[in-house]
Formats: C-alpha cells, structure tokens, sequence
C-alpha cells in the first residue's frame, strides 16, 4: 500500500502541475522542493522541459553560476523560476533584506542577489514559502527587494504567476495587484487562512482544494526523482522524501 504523501512530496506535486508544458525551468540555490518539482517534470517530459538547479553538477548546464541565469532570463530563454522572501506582501513585494528600517535591520535575510531583475524578466515567478503565518505574510514588506507590481509605463515581461505556501494556493492578478485564493490544501479551513495572512485577497464564492499528488507522480519522486535530489539535497532526499 502507498504511503501517504509527505509535505515536501504534496507541494513539489503542487508546483509541478504549475510548470507542466514549459520547456526551460531554473531553481536556485537551497530549493529542494522546487528542485524535486522541475527534475519531476523533465522525468514525465522526456526531454521537452529543461530543469536547471543552481547548486548540482549533473543538473546544473550554467558554466558561470547564477550570472548566466540573469543572461539567459534577458534572452526571454527562462520559462520558469521559483523565489521566497522573508517576507511577502499583497502586492506580490518580496523582502531578502531584513525586517526593520533599512540599514539598520533587526533580523538579517540572505540579500537580494538578482531577484529583482529575474522578477521583471521571466514569465512565470512562482513564489513559494512553506511557511504561512503574518511574521511572513504581512501587509507592506520592510524593503522592497523585487517588485510584484510596477507601473503601465514600465517594460515588464514577468512577475509573480501565484504563492504556494504550507495552507493554499493563491493566484496573483496581474491587472488587479493582488492575490486571489485558489484552493485550500487538505484539511485547512479558510479561517485558518485568514488568521495567518497580514494581507488582504480575494475569496472567490467557491474554493477549491488543492488536489492530491497523482499516483504515478508520487511513485516517480520517490523512485528516479528521489535519487536525482539527494545529488544536490542528500538529506533532503533521505529525510523528506518517501523511499519507494
């Protein structure tokens, strides 16, 4: 009998219905469920989408580190990249700073690095943070590392596509600015939701829920996927990841 699937293993299944058809996919550093979400769809693929993974030699096709990243996202050749924050916003404002009044931060964030840039240029920015609480999710980030929205006149090719957090996915809405919920994960009521969101969103009349990994998905990660992880993630893949 199957396993129940694992956190790690449910929201690497959610990520991957989000990057399904694309054909070049890039993670960054310390992502390993991301990074179990693109090698699960270049599996299923069989070679039409590319995964990237900043941080593995067999996965990693980049000779000069995360610049060529920034080189190739400029030639439109990026399809899909995946970015957290300490904190998150409404408006899809990610902060990699710090909390507090910038320069003198109270708690210090890994930084910046080249968010920004790759959030104006790649199509699809899935932001993903498993944790949802307010300390999170609040309602106007401390400082601004990249911006969700810009004005009309400003040259923008891409942006936030949706958060996926511990609870829900919410779709971003470009024209509107914000996020809307777009299911709930097994188990979690909308209150729930609600208490550990500092923003305002959009509750649509009827949500749905998130739905389960499909089988044959689940049997891939814990099987070929599992192996191909633990080149970059080793306890990761022994630890959150399900043997087969």
């Amino acid at each position: 009998m199957t396993a129940p699937p694992t956190t790690d293993e449910f929201l690497a299944c959610v990520l991957a219905r989000m990057i399904e058809g694309l054909r070049n996919v890039a993670v960054g550093t310390a992502s390993p469920v991301a990074a179990t979400a693109a090698l699960t769809v270049q599996a299923e693929s069989e070679g039409r989408t590319r995964a990237s993974i900043l941080g593995s030699r067999r996965y990693n096709p980049f000779n000069d580190g995360g610049s060529e990243i920034h080189d190739r996202a400029a030639q439109g050749r990026i399809d899909a990249f995946f970015l957290g924050g300490g904190q998150i916003d409404g408006r899809g404002n990610i902060n990699l700073v710090g909390t507090g009044s910038y320069p003198n931060v109270n708690v210090r964030f890994p930084g910046s690095y080249g968010s920004a840039f790759l959030y104006f240029l790649i199509p699809r920015v899935i932001l993903f943070r498993e944790e949802h609480s307010r300390r999170v999710l609040v309602p106007q980030v401390d400082f601004v590392s990249a911006p969700g929205t810009t004005p009309s006149s400003v040259h923008r090719t891409g942006g936030p596509h949706a958060l996926v957090t511990r609870l829900c996915v919410m779709a971003f809405d470009r024209d509107a600015g914000g996020f809307r919920l777009q299911s709930l994960h097994p188990g979690v009521e909308l209150e729930e939701v609600r208490d550990a969101t500092g923003f305002e969103f959009e509750i649509p009349a009827d949500v749905s829920r998130t739905p389960p990994p499909e089988p044959g998905r689940l049997d891939l990660i814990r099987g070929v996927v599992r192996e191909q992880v633990a080149e970059t993630y080793p306890e990761f893949a022994a630890t959150r990841i399900a043997a087969a």
